[in-house]
């Protein structure tokens, strides 16, 4: 497999709701521990600047996208191209897909 380019990541409207939805729930308890989240998971989505192929296929709706899971998240992404990742969603994994506004059309 040819190696690939290090990439850039847009992190798409959806996404950045999922992100602030995220921070702002566990501030209900600790925004210390919020802040803290929040760090993590952007350090996670980082990785994909010197690994974008970590994820696997996603499969729901023929969407073209790649999904890998970091602690209770599913990051789902795409290659806008060859040297552009948009994340698509951060999506927890107790909440159900079908309902995501990423797949729905929805905002």
């Amino acid at each position: 497999m040819a190696e690939r380019r290090p990439v850039k990541i847009e992190i798409l409207p959806t996404a950045k709701t999922d992100l602030k939805e995220i921070v702002e729930f566990i501030a209900q308890g600790s925004k210390k521990f919020a802040k803290l989240e929040k760090q993590l998971i952007i350090n996670a989505i980082s990785k994909l600047i010197d690994f974008p192929d970590m994820g696997k296929p996603f499969n729901y709706k023929s969407i073209d996208a790649y999904q890998f899971v970091f602690r209770n998240y599913l990051i789902i992404y795409h290659f806008k191209t060859d040297v552009l990742i948009e994340i698509l969603t951060i999506h927890h994994h107790a909440r159900s897909i079908t309902n995501n506004p990423a797949f729905t059309g929805k905002d």
